[in-house]
């Protein structure tokens, strides 16, 4: 049987919580109102926030030319402001200085959540939200969502990694998963749910 692509590794990695991330953004209801969707786009904002640093790390932008173009902290933040929502203080970046495998495991789940935002998108139109207005983040990416999924994932997979950097990137992904469920109950913290 042939070695599983890393890019399928990560995937399987990711399952349980990519499935508890959803579970919990549907138990929010982000797109019953714009209330509930602003909360969304501020943990959306923090997470990118988060992920600056690494896309515009050298070491990283060597590998995915256009790796600093495809942030999306300052869409969101536009966002907010359609929103009138004052964007969070900027918060001190914890990934800074990672290891690139590390750091290959953080953006495999924010570019793989460009995916579901084509879903994502559409829900936010029925509040009247667009990729000019108050939905940027969610819009699609120059050049397209899948062409820049599958360039992102020919590099990945490309890379020569060793077994210890391949379970860093595994770990750094379930991290970010977690980290932005942690963003996501903060933002709803204060909300009363239905």
């Amino acid at each position: 049987m042939p070695a599983q692509l890393r890019s399928q590794r990560l995937n399987q990695a990711t399952h349980a919580p990519h499935e508890r991330l959803d579970t919990l953004v549907k138990s929010y209801a982000p797109f019953n109102n714009r209330e509930n969707f602003s909360h969304f786009v501020v943990a959306q904002y923090r997470f990118q926030l988060q992920l600056q640093p690494l896309y515009r790390d050298p070491r990283l932008i060597a590998l995915i030319p256009d790796l600093s173009a495809r942030c999306r902290a300052e869409q969101a933040r536009q966002d907010l402001i359609d929103l009138g929502v004052a964007p969070p203080a900027t918060e001190p970046g914890e990934l800074h200085d990672l290891p690139v495998a590390a750091a290959l495991g953080w953006i495999f789940v924010s570019e793989g959540s460009k995916l579901g935002a084509a879903f994502l998108i559409k829900r936010a139109e029925a509040l009247g939200l667009s990729e000019t207005f108050g939905a940027r983040h969610l819009g699609e990416p120059e050049g397209g969502r899948a062409e820049g999924w599958k360039r992102f994932i020919r590099m990945l997979d490309g890379l020569p990694l060793s077994e210890d950097e391949n379970a860093e990137a595994e770990s750094a992904a379930i991290a970010a998963f977690e980290r932005f469920s942690e963003l996501l109950r903060q933002a709803y913290a204060h909300v009363a749910l239905a």
